[in-house]
C-alpha cells in the first residue's frame, strides 16, 4: 500500500515538473516572439517575467528537495517502525487488506445490483 502511495507521489511531482518545463518554455517562447516590440514597458514587462520565471523554477527545486527529505524521514520511520513492531505491522496491514478486500467486495456487490 506505501508502495502504490510512493508510485503515486512520484508520478504526481514528475507531472507537476514536467508541466512546469513546458510553462517554463512557453514563457521562453512568448518572451523571444515579444522581443520585437519597442519600448519601456515591453523591456519592464519581459524582465518582470524573466525574474518571475527564475524564482519560480528557484521555489520548485526547493520544493522538491523538500518533499524527497521529507519522504525519506517517512521512509526511514515507517522501516524504524516495522522493525520495533513487526506484529504490529503485520496486524495493521492485515486489518487494512481485509477492510479493503471488503470495500471492494461491496462495490462490487453494489455495482452488480443496479
Amino acid at each position: 500500500m506505501s508502495t502504490h502511495s510512493n508510485q503515486h507521489t512520484a508520478v504526481t511531482r514528475e507531472k507537476l515538473v514536467e508541466d512546469f518545463k513546458i510553462l517554463k518554455d512557453d514563457v521562453q517562447e512568448l518572451l523571444k516572439a515579444t522581443a520585437s516590440v519597442v519600448g519601456e514597458k515591453a523591456s519592464e514587462a519581459r524582465v518582470k517575467v524573466q525574474e518571475s520565471l527564475k524564482v519560480a523554477q528557484e521555489k520548485l527545486a526547493d520544493a522538491t528537495e523538500t518533499v524527497k527529505a521529507k519522504g525519506k524521514v517517512a521512509i526511514a520511520a515507517t522501516d524504524d517502525y516495522v522493525h520495533d513492531n513487526p506484529w504490529k505491522a503485520v496486524g495493521i496491514a492485515t486489518g487494512v487488506g481485509f477492510l479493503l478486500g471488503i470495500g471492494f467486495a461491496a462495490g462490487t456487490f453494489l455495482r452488480r445490483r443496479d
